[in-house]
């Protein structure tokens, strides 16, 4: 079993920089050949199945993956960069996520035929577009600083939000599913997100103030902010 994981991850990792490799000389944006790489692997043929290998590692694996890859992004972002484009950030993550997730819950529901509790779900899914596809998009396209400012911002804010949304929306259909008292979950959702929201804030600070005051030896202060 053992081997079979190690095998696994080799073959996903080389794939991963084929396809990496293939975008960079057709000049085409790299989750295209991804997306068809994994679409190859996993549902078409069944080489690799990702719940049988990995189990109950799989959820963790790919947060922890997407966690690392947000902060990464994070870390390019530049506020000066938001000066006459902040507006047009904000109408994108707010306006245009609701107006995305609307027109793609109704099309899901009328052309799949999906019930509405799972098209407002995937709805949902479908708002985030995050720093997985826009930055290789951005990489290959190369637009004018301005439009790549935009969709970086885009990018890596809209990835929280829309997870926010769709573990609302989860939420609230488990909840009628079982009959669960609707507002007594969401008030849990909410008292966890204070407390997440409340300790990453003071992760932050405390991260910040010992940066500044060099109490963390310069080899260790990538490894401790990633952490």
């Amino acid at each position: 079993m053992h081997e079979e994981i190690l095998v696994a991850l080799v073959v996903i990792l080389g794939l991963g920089i084929v396809s990496q490799l293939v975008s960079w000389w057709v000049k085409l944006p790299a989750i295209l050949f991804l997306l068809l790489t994994g679409i190859a692997l996993g549902p078409v043929s069944g080489v690799i199945k990702p719940d049988e290998l990995f189990g109950d590692l799989l959820f963790p694996m790919v947060s922890l993956s997407v966690a690392v890859i947000l902060f990464e992004g994070s870390l390019t972002l530049n506020f000066r960069q938001l000066q006459g484009i902040q507006h047009v950030v904000l109408s994108i993550i707010s306006v245009g996520m609701l107006v995305t997730w609307g027109l793609v819950a109704v099309l899901t529901h009328y052309l799949a035929g999906f019930p509405w509790s799972l098209s407002w779900l995937f709805g949902a899914i479908m708002v985030v577009t995050g720093p997985t596809v826009v930055v290789p998009m951005l990489r290959t396209i190369r637009p004018n600083s301005r439009i790549s400012h935009i969709l970086r911002w885009e990018g890596i804010l809209i990835d929280p939000i829309g997870a926010l949304l769709a573990v609302l929306v989860f939420e609230y259909i488990v909840a009628i599913d079982e009959g669960l008292h609707v507002p007594h979950g969401l008030m849990l959702f909410g008292g966890t997100m204070l407390v997440g929201s409340v300790a990453g804030a003071f992760g932050g600070w405390v991260l910040g103030r010992s940066l500044q005051h060099y109490r963390i030896p310069e080899y260790l202060q990538s490894p401790v902010a990633l952490v």
